[in-house]
Parts: C-alpha cells; structure tokens; sequence
C-alpha cells in the first residue's frame, strides 16, 4: 500500500500539469463551452460517474437493494428483504467533492473524495472527453469473525473515470479501477484487484433515460464462485431529484462489494430489485432563503 501511496502522490503534479497544459489549449479562444449533464447523477448505478456535486451544494442519496427475484413467491420476490445505504455528498467547489456513506449489509462505512480533473468542451477538438479521479476507503462493522481487526476489514479503491457525450442523448463512460482488501474473504483471491468499468446513457426523453453498468475483474484474481457486476437503470429527473429504478445481481453497493465480491448470476435468476433516490439541497447565499 505504501507503493501504492507513493505513485499517486508521484501522479497527482503530473496530473495538475496536465490539467495546465490543456488550459493553455483553450487560452486562444475568449469563451469556452463546456459539455454539461454527461450523466444525471454522481452515480450511474452502482458505480460512480464522472459528474461531481456543485459548490455548496449537497446531495442526499437514499439507495435501496431488495433481495433475489428468484426468491420465490414465499419471500414475495426478495421484497420481504432489503439492504439500503443512506449518504452525504458535499461540493467544495465545482471540481471537488467528498462524500460518506453507511450501508446496513455488512455494516459499513465509506468515505471518499472526487475530483473533475478535465471538462469536455463543445469543441471536441480542444478537450474530447471529461476524466475525473476518485479514490475512498471503507471499513466493515460487522464483526462476524471477532479475530478480524478494524485492519483487516478496510478496503481501499482508486478510480479513473473517462467519459464522452457524444450528443444530447447518448454518453458512454470507462472507468480503470484498483481496489485494495486487506483481507479478501475468500482466500486465495488476491489483496489488489484490477478491474474495468464500462458504462453507458441513452436519454429517451428529456427527464428519462436508460443506464447501463458492466465491471469487469482482470482474470486470476477472484475466486471463481464471484461473477461481474450487471445493472441497468430507468432515471427520471423531477427537479432537485433523480429518482433511478435498477436492477442488479450485486446486493452490496460500495466498490469492494459489487465490484469483486459479487455471487450473484443473471442467468440463475440472481437478481436484485431496487432504487437510487438522489436529492440536492444549496447552500448558496441567493438560496438561503428559500428553505
């Protein structure tokens, strides 16, 4: 991990000198236009997107995971269970974002930070696409094996997220991913996975679109009773809310879950109902009286 540390230090001036060369690109033109709503929400499903909270703006995201279809009619189609996450996502600024989050399967908790490193500008020529960089930890509370430490129920990821918006209705996002576990679950899977998230929109209208979620862990490197995590979502955009209808075979919802932990298979019925709620609220001065 204190490899791992050191390069991203090493990375982080590289990545701002990028930033300032590309700026550089823009100087010879008085306005630059930006492409906005690449996607709806921080989140395309599970996974993060690369759009980021506004400055002093805070986002309230209620998510909601019932349990396997194939269930039964007994277990009322997994509705009679259910995991949820309830999180807070602020905006530094315009660029800089930190969230946390609590979730009630294995009891954790995860924090994380999230940075828009570039803007796709209309002129695809000048910037073509939008990368912005995450990373976050998470820690289990749940003490199922009381020998575990707080160590070695931490995880750790890293993420590059690059999208495009290609037109009004259709983006599509890849998203390199690392994540550390001190301690798999499973013992022969390895401490750092590497994985590759691929992820799309189609807007259908101009409050609703489809999502589409795929992680894809590099072989050799989880147990094979694991499967990739599939979504797909409806969004709907009512004003200050998006409200997502999904469906899944990942029941977790923080990275080290749905993306190397997953059990479930689409071809066996394994799969999760649910919903992502997302609502904003400003903390803008000109606001202020509004609430």
């Amino acid at each position: 991990m204190k490899r791992i540390y050191l390069i991203l230090l090493l990375l982080i001036p590289q990545a701002l000198k990028a930033q300032d060369e590309l700026m550089d690109l823009l100087s010879d033109s008085t306005e630059v236009s930006y492409k906005s709503g690449t996607f709806k929400a921080n989140r395309i499903i599970n996974g993060h997107s690369v759009e980021t909270v506004g400055k002093k703006n805070l986002d309230f995201v209620i998510s909601h995971r019932f349990d396997r279809l194939n269930r039964g009619f007994d277990e009322f189609f997994g509705l009679d269970a259910a995991t949820i996450r309830l999180g807070l996502e602020y905006g530094i600024n315009d660029r800089l974002m930190v969230g946390m989050g609590r979730s009630s399967y294995q009891k954790v908790y995860d924090y994380f930070g999230k940075y828009k490193l570039l803007r796709q500008t209309s002129n695809s020529e000048k910037i073509p696409l939008s990368l912005t960089l995450v990373s976050g930890y998470a820690i289990r509370t749940q003490k199922t094996n009381p020998s575990l430490s707080s160590f070695d129920r931490s995880s750790y990821f890293g993420q590059f997220l690059l999208a495009r918006k290609f037109d009004a209705g259709f983006s599509l996002q890849v998203s390199p991913t690392l994540i550390h576990r001190n301690r798999p679950d499973t013992f022969n899977d390895s401490e750092t996975v590497f994985s590759t998230g691929f992820a799309g929109m189609y807007k259908i209208s101009k409050r609703a679109s489809i999502n589409g979620e795929y992680n894809y862990v590099l072989p050799n490197q989880i147990d094979d009773s694991y499967t990739n995590n599939f979504s797909f979502s409806l969004d709907l955009e009512t004003g200050g809310h998006v409200f997502q209808l999904l469906f899944t075979n990942s029941f977790g919802m923080t990275e080290r879950q749905f993306i190397t932990e997953t059990n479930g298979g689409w071809g066996k019925g394994d799969i999760h109902f649910g919903f992502n709620i997302s609502r904003t609220f400003s903390f803008e001065k000109k606001n202020k009286n509004k609430w």
